[in-house]
């Protein structure tokens, strides 16, 4: 499909990621189920009308270096791996095309969920199980996975102008009851540092590593555009 082929991330002229990075740690409307309702009501349109499946959340590259650490790190092919917040279900459809096999998404937006399935179908990745599922208020639903992967979600939960706390700690409850122990978690922010999310995963998290990402210079200080750690879930 052309339009997975393009690539857009916090670095591009992506106009939502453009508003993460500037709105940086201020409430957003980025934070709230209205905006990506909407979002993905009009990805989902644009998708029916001419097949463009939308944004590549971070780009290409941000799913090309969680593959290969999968590939690195021999994770299984039938390992359980769990796409928290999967949008258009573009990282999905990689990860089915590299061969894993047990794949689950998960978005709170019902739009979302249709964009993602007509997605994985026009790909032939129809075996790939997509869930309308609110992370944060899941209850258990979700459970016994070898892998969980955010790439961005934790960031727009982030901006969340009501409960941004509450909703944090939440999602860490939740990712907590998703993981089998000692399974590994992988998140992509271009809100939090390295230092940040060790802070905010210390309890029952260990940390495994940090990703390689791209890294600029500005006023003579070196930064990530984006940061990608791997946990590991503790017993």
């Amino acid at each position: 499909m052309e339009s997975i082929e393009r690539t857009r991330g916090c670095q591009t002229s992506s106009k939502i990621e453009e508003d993460l990075v500037k709105d940086d740690f201020t409430p957003s409307k980025l934070g709230t189920k209205e905006y990506w309702d909407d979002a993905y009501q009009r990805e989902l349109q644009t998708f029916k009308d001419i097949g463009d499946v939308g944004e590549i959340w971070f780009g290409e590259e941000s799913m090309d270096r969680v593959l290969r650490w999968m590939e690195k790190e021999g994770i299984p092919e039938d390992a359980a791996v769990l796409d928290i917040g999967t949008g258009n279900g573009v990282l999905l459809v990689e990860l089915a095309k590299s061969g894993y096999t047990n794949l689950t998404g998960i978005d709170y937006s019902a739009a979302s969920v249709e964009l993602a399935r007509s997605v994985l179908q026009t790909e032939d990745c129809s075996n790939v199980e997509v869930k309308e599922v609110d992370f944060l208020s899941c209850s258990g639903e979700l459970s016994g996975f070898d892998v969980c992967i955010d790439k961005g979600t934790f960031d727009a939960i982030s901006l969340n102008p009501e409960n941004t706390e509450e909703g944090k700690a939440c999602y860490i409850q939740a990712l907590k009851g998703a993981l089998k122990e000692d399974g590994l978690f992988v998140i992509t922010s271009c809100n939090w540092t390295k230092e940040q999310l060790l802070q905010m995963f210390s309890q029952g998290f260990d940390f495994v590593k940090e990703l390689p990402t791209p890294r600029f210079q500005f006023g003579g200080k070196t930064g990530n555009s984006v940061t990608a750690i791997i946990f590991k879930r503790l017993h």
